[in-house]
């Protein structure tokens, strides 16, 4: 009798570097028949997704722009997913520290920017934190799925904004559902004149920077990878799992925090319910395509972001659906998934 069996086969590192290529490649030719099937031309779109943003400025400062909280959420899936913590919750957690960043911004009225922005970044870090708690606490103690529950939490906290917005938090002044608009202390300074390109660039640069360092130079770093590749054999060997995972999920949490005060202090000014453009789903396609690297999270944001930017420029010029750029992302995610798990595994077939 034959059958099929599925086993382990790792494959050389050479090969697992070429995935985020492959997929894109990959990417490319999928969504190649959709924009056939809207009359457009592959080449002319692609193009304009990818050439023609980096030919103007402004383009340039908009795609700078709206990698920020790609990088954040992008860097705070890496640190969860390295440790075997397969966060989903990354966008309650962004709305979590826009929250803090919000309520904190409209109390520093009296501080300089100097002394304002720190604490509203602080506290963004922590109320991301405070929310990827109770997963993490039931994963580690109760083994309670966390895809699960971190997903769950994301509807939560959206019934929390609402809630906030439409009752105690409502503009008095225009009667809109959003928040008081945060002092002028505690609003970002621009890096770039004439763009909205603020300091939360260099906040999600620093955080890869920083947890490239703790992941890579140091003993907390390599016992998450270590983790992350195999617990059974971490846990033999006396590294504390438990505590490693609980900081993992609790520092992801808070840069995904993060991610929610830039939104708020760098480009609204106040808390909305449409802040988040699913920054932290799509970070999980950023930490994919970046293969778990720090590096590779800035580079896939910035590769997303002048997606996002090239498909308003299709959509004007060669009449395509502006929803392009999240057919791109799915598929994205999907196509490097499957390479992942072909790398990993593999069919063979046993008489």
């Amino acid at each position: 009798m034959a059958g099929l069996r599925i086993e382990r086969a790792p494959s050389p590192v050479w090969v697992r570097s070429l995935i985020p290529v492959f997929s894109i490649f990959v990417t490319f030719l999928l969504v190649s028949v959709l924009i056939i099937s809207a009359g457009a031309s592959p080449l002319q779109a692609f193009y304009e997704l990818l050439i023609a943003p980096l030919t103007k400025t402004s383009a340039r400062a908009d795609i700078l722009m709206m990698a920020t909280p790609l990088i954040l959420t992008g860097v705070a899936v890496t640190v969860a997913f390295l440790g075997g913590y397969f966060n989903i919750g990354a966008e309650g957690q962004l709305f979590a520290g826009a929250i803090a960043g919000a309520w904190i911004g409209t109390l520093v009225t009296d501080l300089p920017s100097t002394a304002a922005i720190p604490l509203m970044l602080l506290g963004g870090f922590l109320a991301g934190m405070a929310w990827a708690l109770l997963p993490a606490l039931l994963k580690v103690y109760l083994s309670v799925d966390e895809v699960v529950t971190t997903l769950l939490l994301n509807s939560v906290m959206l019934f929390i904004v609402s809630y906030l917005l439409n009752g105690p938090w409502r503009d008095p002044v225009s009667g809109w559902p959003q928040s008081p608009t945060i002092a002028l202390s505690g609003q970002f300074p621009v890096l770039i004149p004439r763009s909205r390109v603020h300091l939360g660039l260099l906040v999600a640069l620093a955080s890869a920077g920083v947890m490239w360092w703790v992941l890579a130079r140091t003993r907390f770093g390599l016992e998450l990878r270590a983790i992350g590749k195999n617990r059974e054999g971490a846990q033999f060997l006396g590294i504390p799992v438990r505590s490693r995972v609980l900081m993992a999920a609790l520092i992801s949490g808070g840069i995904a925090g993060l991610a929610g005060v830039s939104e708020v202090g760098g480009i609204h000014y106040y808390l909305s319910s449409t802040l988040s453009n699913s920054f932290g789903y799509t970070g999980i396609i950023v930490a994919t395509l970046g293969a778990l690297t720090m590096p590779g999270a800035v580079l896939a944001a910035l590769f997303l972001a002048l997606i996002n930017r090239g498909a308003l420029s299709a959509s004007r010029e060669l009449g395509v659906p502006v929803y392009l750029a999240d057919v791109i992302q799915a598929t994205l995610l999907l196509v490097s998934l499957s390479f992942l798990l072909l790398n990993r595994y593999r069919i063979r077939i046993r008489r």
